[in-house]
């Protein structure tokens, strides 16, 4: 049975948001750039948060707040994982996450290996945890991207210490397959090194796609991996601080028990509330009608380029609402994003942000109503036309 339809909501009711797509920018912008959907929330989430706000329920996060049960259930269901909830902690936000297991994995200036083009916050947050990043770009097939397993393999042979993966892929949309991160975990069971997966889109894998979690690739991806995740991208809940972090060996465990406690008391506890509420049973049918939208959107974005924009590189990605399309045909410089927010009026994120592959590219931001999209390409379109 086909899920009940999800409509966006109208562009009125977005603009009375306060969040970063909506107040960046003046209301004569068409905002297709940060990670926000324009859907209304799920109705347990709605339920669950209004409930707290009725009653006063503004304090501090619990020390059990049922996030790792709900998720351990959210994983069985979906994903096909079988996750143990007592391995499973929780704290503000995926890349808070992130930094803290490579605070607690990797000693100051050793080597961490990401995979660009990839999402700009992993930089930053390398070396936040005192790492250097060592690059080792995805390579592109021709027919799609895939991690480049020898050349992850060279940089752990000579000494880089992690890799910092992200599972399904932002911004391509790809999803791994389970013989790459089998091979990944392989190569850094081999040199003793640890990968950290960021599988934040692991919700939004569309239909006739096979995702493999990175801890249940393998039995060496389950030694060497830690796995970080969050109901936020999928349910629009980033401004509500909640992530997990899940391990399935006994020493990646101990490692992440031994955490900080400061880790947990990050989680905001709305974040907690709604998390719980997203990764329940009853938000299921929410999150089919959102993948049913979001699989019609990205095929739209193919068809609108098609038409608008056909000098356009864009493949339709495997999961996520991200679009990567290399626009350089259009002369529009190495970062395109700003001339097409200045004279189109659509603001879409800047595609060296993402490495220097992201050079002549943008990321276009598909959770949307169609007859936006349909708007945005057309004027960028325009655009194109007009030189």
């Amino acid at each position: 049975m086909s899920p009940t339809p999800l409509d966006a909501l109208p562009l009125e009711t977005l603009r009375r948001r306060s969040s970063t797509k909506w107040r960046t920018y003046p209301d004569d912008v068409l905002p297709l750039f940060v990670a926000e959907t324009d859907f209304p929330l799920a109705e347990p989430i709605t339920r669950v948060l209004t409930e707290a706000v009725a009653i006063g329920d503004t304090g501090y996060t619990p020390p059990r707040p049922g996030v790792a049960e709900a998720f351990a259930g959210f994983a069985r269901r979906r994903l096909d994982w079988e996750v143990d909830p007592r391995r499973v902690r929780w704290t503000g936000d995926v890349m808070m996450g992130v930094v803290e297991v490579l605070r607690a994995t990797i000693a100051p200036g050793d080597r961490v290996i990401m995979t660009p083009p990839v999402y700009p916050p992993f930089g930053p947050s390398i070396e936040e945890a005192g790492g250097v990043v060592e690059s080792v770009p995805l390579i592109d097939t021709g027919a799609g991207w895939e991690l480049d397993l020898p050349g992850i393999e060279a940089a752990l042979a000579d000494g880089a210490r992690a890799v910092l993966l992200c599972n399904p892929h932002n911004p391509t949309g790809t999803v791994h397959t389970r013989e790459s991160l089998a091979g990944l975990a392989a190569a850094a069971a081999r040199h003793g090194a640890v990968v950290v997966s960021d599988e934040i889109h692991a919700p939004l894998v569309h239909p006739g796609v096979t995702y493999t979690p990175f801890l249940a690739a393998s039995d060496d991806a389950a030694r060497v991996g830690y796995a970080v995740t969050s109901a936020s991208k999928a349910y629009n809940l980033a401004g509500l601080k909640c992530a997990v972090i899940a391990t399935a060996d006994e020493e990646t465990t101990r490692v992440v028990r031994g955490l900080p406690w400061e880790v947990e008391w990050r989680t905001g506890l709305f974040g907690a509330l709604s998390n719980v509420a997203a990764f329940s049973e009853e938000s299921d049918a929410w999150l089919d009608a959102l993948l049913a939208a979001l699989d019609r959107n990205r095929r739209l974005l193919a068809d609108l380029l098609a038409e608008h924009l056909p000098l356009a590189r864009y493949r339709i990605p495997d999961a996520g609402y991200l679009g990567w399309i290399d626009v350089s045909a259009y002369g529009w410089g190495d970062d395109p994003a700003p001339r097409i927010r200045r004279e189109a009026r659509v603001a879409l994120h800047h595609g060296p942000e993402f490495g220097p592959q992201g050079i002549g590219h943008v990321r276009v931001n598909f959770g949307c109503a169609p007859e936006v999209l349909t708007e945005a390409i057309a004027r960028v379109g325009a655009l194109a036309r007009a030189r």
